[in-house]
Parts: C-alpha cells; sequence; structure tokens
C-alpha cells in the first residue's frame, strides 16, 4: 500500500520560507506525477503546485503563488518538496500533497502551516 508521508511545516513570521516535504513510504511508487494542495479553514482545499511526467518538466502554480512556491522533486522520485518563500498570512492553511496509483488519488496526512508574527 503506498503511503505519503508530509514533514516541515511550521510557524513562520511574514516574508520567511518553509520548505515541505512529501515522501513515499509502503510499497515501493514513483511521484512521477505529484499535486500540493492546501485547505484554509473555512474554505476549499485547493491546488497550489503540480509536477506531471518522469522529466519533471509539466510544472503548474496557482497564480496566487507564483514566484514565491517551487515544486520539485529528487531524482529517485520518491520525495516531493514545495519550497515556500515571502510566506503572507493568507498562505497559512493545511498542505496536502496528492498522488494517483492506478487512478485512485493518494492524500498525504497533511501539515499545518501558520504565517504569523
Amino acid at each position: 500500500q503506498v503511503q505519503l508521508v508530509e514533514s516541515g511545516g511550521g510557524l513562520v513570521q511574514p516574508g520567511g520560507s518553509l520548505r515541505l516535504s512529501c515522501t513515499v513510504s509502503g510499497r515501493r511508487w514513483s511521484l512521477n506525477s505529484v499535486g500540493w494542495y492546501r485547505q484554509a479553514p473555512g474554505k476549499e482545499r485547493e491546488l497550489v503546485a503540480s509536477m506531471r511526467g518522469g522529466g519533471g518538466a509539466d510544472i503548474n502554480y496557482a497564480d496566487s503563488v507564483k514566484g514565491r512556491f517551487t515544486v520539485s522533486r529528487d531524482k529517485a522520485q520518491t520525495t516531493s518538496y514545495l519550497q515556500m518563500n515571502s510566506l503572507t498570512p493568507e498562505d497559512t492553511a493545511v498542505y496536502y500533497c496528492m498522488t494517483a496509483v492506478a487512478g485512485t488519488p493518494i492524500w498525504g496526512q497533511g501539515t499545518q502551516v501558520t504565517v504569523s508574527s
């Protein structure tokens, strides 16, 4: 069974940075495609970044994070990263990574990111 384990969340001041990690555990699986989502209190879950394909050339960002967030993946394609810079209070949310295994979405447990002074 493929599982995703996230880490790296926490409390950061406005303007600060965090790097989130999403690592495959359980059955061996390659993160050929991965999406990063977030859900703020009272809001729907939204896609903030995605990476598709073995080469990782197909990358997309939500307009709200373009130029500030960067999604990447290690060479083994077992860990994805979301580098978040110039954070604002509006980025406060629980962040999730997701991949699809045989068409079934697999979600991480989520990691809380709080941006506050």
